[in-house]
């Protein structure tokens, strides 16, 4: 076979999804958990910032903000209860959109791309694809599945079947 025509469906015809998936993973948590600990490190700098919103204190309310990005962040490259850790900070990403939305000096439809409004957005749309898609085969949520069917004498098909 041609050399390009192998190329091309190496290329277009392998899927390689259990690797997007474990990339995905890592990159978002990476990604928050950076934000968490730059949180941690200068801890009075962002209190000083942080916002009252929803009736919580800002000192509460940051505390709260950083178990999510540390913890959940960690849960998530490991793929450890992937889809549960999604979920809380979806949530504080949602909440972190309204804020933004509802405190912003412009109205939303002229916010630029450069200003802070859209990245909650893309973390919500990374970890409502992560619920949606799930862990992936190379995750700690796979290998405990397996581990138990295996203990429960059932075959890997039923795995396959959720």
């Amino acid at each position: 076979m041609n050399p390009i025509k192998r190329l091309y469906i190496r290329t277009t015809g392998y899927s390689y999804t259990n690797m997007g998936r474990l990339f995905l993973r890592l990159f978002v948590g990476i990604m928050m958990l950076q934000f968490g600990l730059r949180q941690w490190v200068d801890f009075d700098q962002a209190l000083a910032t942080f916002p009252e919103f929803l009736g919580i204190p800002s000192n509460v309310g940051l505390v709260l903000m950083m178990i999510v990005e540390i913890v959940c962040s960690i849960f998530i490259m490991f793929g450890f209860l992937t889809r549960l850790m999604c979920f809380f900070p979806m949530i504080a990403m949602t909440l972190a959109e309204i804020y933004l939305l509802s405190n912003a000096d412009t109205s939303s439809y002229l916010l630029s791309w450069q200003q802070l409004g859209y990245l909650p957005v893309m973390f919500i749309g990374i970890y409502f694809f992560i619920i949606l898609v799930g862990p992936g085969k190379i995750s700690a949520d796979y290998f405990l599945s397996l581990y138990i069917i295996h203990s429960n004498n059932h075959s890997e098909s039923e795995l396959e079947e959720v």
